[in-house]
């Protein structure tokens, strides 16, 4: 089933106005999955998601306030309201949704689920952490990154950056892919918001023990970027939680291994929703 992009209605409770939030969307029948992209992409990262996992779910995928199509904030955005944007968009979707999310995405999805209980029915939290917030040197690095960003501009940012997001092994077309995505998607103000809403983010203070929904960790084993400890460590204060490695994968291990990370997040679903087998 092919994917649809459209625009969504705004929504008073959101920070945002919905109406310049793109979406890709896939599937017409069943529970929601909403994506949630890494900090240097965009709703294409889950290309394969729409195209597999929609003939299960309703597969909603966003571009990010101040990302790719997405319109730029009003006002500066905080972490929070990047969840809150999000958990206005499940309320628009039908009021409850699973929630996955990648890297940055990931920490959007466990602070969503601290927030907004009601709305988040399962995570799965791939090549995640804690959030740059957990060390000064990580914290000030992320900083950083709006600067080389506004210096390189984003397909020279994006050409430096891009091939550490999947292992030493990736085809180059994959390479290619996630770089030429990476220059499409980056801007400022927006990408500013996203590297401090990670900059200031520690959800080992009080997220992760607050969500309640059962989670799925996944981490890419050759993944250099946040690594595998990283993503580990959210399974300590998580309340329930399962712990994948995915083989052969590195940050982007949704992209790189996409039939083994579809398997996982599908076994996922089939217990938290019921999902049936496919005719």
């Amino acid at each position: 089933m092919s994917s649809t992009s459209r625009s969504s209605a705004s929504s008073a409770s959101s920070p945002y106005d919905l109406a310049g939030l793109h979406v890709e969307e896939a599937g017409d029948s069943g529970p929601v999955l909403l994506c949630l992209h890494g900090i240097g992409s965009s709703s294409a990262a889950f290309a394969p998601q729409l195209a597999t996992l929609s003939r299960y779910v309703r597969v909603v995928a966003w571009d990010a306030p101040g990302y790719a199509k997405s319109a730029d904030p009003a006002d500066p955005f905080t972490l929070d309201d990047f969840a809150d944007t999000a958990a206005a968009l499940i309320r628009q979707r039908g009021g409850r949704a699973h929630v996955l999310g990648v890297s940055w995405g990931g920490v959007i999805a466990v602070r969503l689920a601290a927030r907004h209980p009601e709305l988040v029915s399962s995570l799965i939290v791939a090549d995640s952490s804690a959030g740059s917030g957990t060390d000064p040197a990580k914290a000030e690095a992320m900083r950083a990154r709006a600067g080389e960003l506004a210096e390189a501009g984003p397909r020279a940012f994006a050409e430096r950056r891009g091939p550490r997001l999947v292992s030493e092994a990736a085809p180059d077309a994959l390479v290619q892919r996630v770089t030429d995505t990476m220059a499409r998607s980056l801007r400022l103000p927006g990408y500013r918001y996203a590297t401090e809403s990670m900059a200031a983010t520690d959800l080992r203070i009080a997220d992760l023990a607050a969500v309640r929904a059962p989670t799925l960790v996944l981490c890419g084993d050759q993944d250099r970027v946040t690594g595998i400890e990283a993503s580990q460590m959210l399974t300590a204060d998580l309340h329930s939680s399962v712990y994948v490695i995915v083989k052969d994968a590195g940050h982007l291990a949704n992209q790189e291994q996409p039939d083994a990370f579809d398997a996982w997040v599908l076994a996922h679903l089939r217990i938290s929703a019921g999902i049936a087998e496919a005719g």
